[in-house]
């Protein structure tokens, strides 16, 4: 098979384009080194696959490339929580209409099999339960609440404390920062892409971490800033109470999630989301002490408040993936938190904002694929 990985120099697109080789198949790599991920500069691990430097929103460049492609895995975008409002023309820019050049220009080359990289950000709160009232959407957590230490969301109904439960694909969504909107509008427009010229998959991605995540950028995830503290020596900062539970999957089941996808015979004239998960819920806390105890760090301190577009817990449902995929994680918790806290991360990148300007200048040709 023939793939065109997007942000095949990034965190989980390298990985990817590093499985398909190794499967067998030839990966033909784009990727436009946004400087808040990459401080303009090809990563070492990412040129043996010789990828094009150039930009998903050059519809030009996409059309040198698509011909004789088999399906595409779109990891391109910028990530992250951003800095604040001001990030949101980038978001859009990058991940939104960058997202509608590469469809528009699939199309023109016949290209009918996507593979979306999206995010459990979509989802905003996770499910949950009133012992009353049964399944119910929480109220939003109020600013007087987190102040004085009440972090878990309460019934809409009888407000009182709920049970969080394990969030399912068909779940609300209801992003909470500009990064999240912009998954969403990704996959919406995948899915009128799908219903017109193909088919395929949103993987929603949980909090992924493990060799090569970019480091000591307010962008990055927070297992890269828990360790960055404690390589700089420094406690690890908790918010909130640190009970706050997610899923943290190791990136290399992340990619094999996405071969299996790019493997799967896409569902025609529909994308279908799928979670992408360990299955092995955890505390925020608990991600911290591990890892504090495997640099042999200081403690983590936990310091409560909250991020205005935190959510309290969000924790993945992984039955669909193992049903339609065949994936389910193999790297353990215990055993991945103990590798990340010696694996390679990605060096400093600038903090900047990428701009929202025009497509880059396309590449010379002797940078593109033979």
């Amino acid at each position: 098979m023939r793939i065109l990985v997007t942000g095949v120099a990034g965190f989980v697109g390298s990985h990817v384009a590093d499985l398909a080789v190794a499967d067998g198949h030839e990966v033909v790599g784009l990727d436009a080194l946004l400087p808040q991920a990459h401080g303009g500069e090809l990563p070492v691990w990412s040129r043996a696959h010789q990828p094009v430097v150039g930009d998903v929103r050059d519809a030009a460049l996409l059309d040198r490339l698509l011909p004789g492609v088999d399906a595409v895995c779109h990891q391109a975008a910028m990530v992250g929580h951003g800095l604040d409002p001001s990030d949101a023309p980038a978001y859009a820019s990058h991940n939104d209409y960058g997202t509608a050049v590469l469809l528009a220009a699939m199309h023109r080359a016949g290209v009918r099999r996507l593979v979306l990289a999206s995010s459990m950000v979509v989802y905003g709160e996770g499910t949950y339960r009133c012992s009353t009232h049964g399944s119910v959407r929480p109220t939003p957590r109020r600013p007087d609440d987190l102040a004085v230490g009440r972090y878990d969301p309460t019934c809409p109904h009888c407000h009182q404390a709920l049970s969080p439960g394990l969030v399912p694909e068909d779940a609300p969504v209801e992003p909470r920062s500009t990064y999240a909107a912009s998954k969403l509008a990704q996959e919406h427009l995948a899915a009128a892409w799908a219903r017109q010229a193909g088919g395929g998959w949103a993987l929603r991605y949980h909090n992924v971490y493990g060799p090569r995540m970019p480091r000591d950028t307010p962008y990055a995830g927070v297992a890269s800033i828990f360790r960055s503290e404690l390589a700089a020596g420094r406690a690890p900062r908790v918010l909130e109470d640190g009970r706050q539970r997610r899923d943290f999957v190791h990136v290399t089941d992340v990619a094999r999630a996405n071969l299996l996808a790019l493997q799967a015979a896409p569902p025609d004239g529909d994308l279908v989301p799928v979670n992408i998960c360990s299955g092995e819920p955890r505390t925020v806390a608990d991600l911290a002490n591990t890892l504090a105890e495997a640099m042999d760090g200081p403690a983590p301190v936990v310091v409560g408040g909250a991020r205005g577009a935190d959510v309290r817990h969000v924790v993945a449902d992984p039955r669909r993936a193992t049903n339609l995929l065949g994936y389910t994680a193999r790297v353990g918790f215990a055993e991945g938190v103990a590798g990340f806290a010696h694996d390679p991360l990605r060096e400093p990148a600038a903090v900047r904002v990428p701009s929202v300007a025009g497509p880059v200048a396309e590449p010379e040709p002797a940078t593109l694929p033979v």
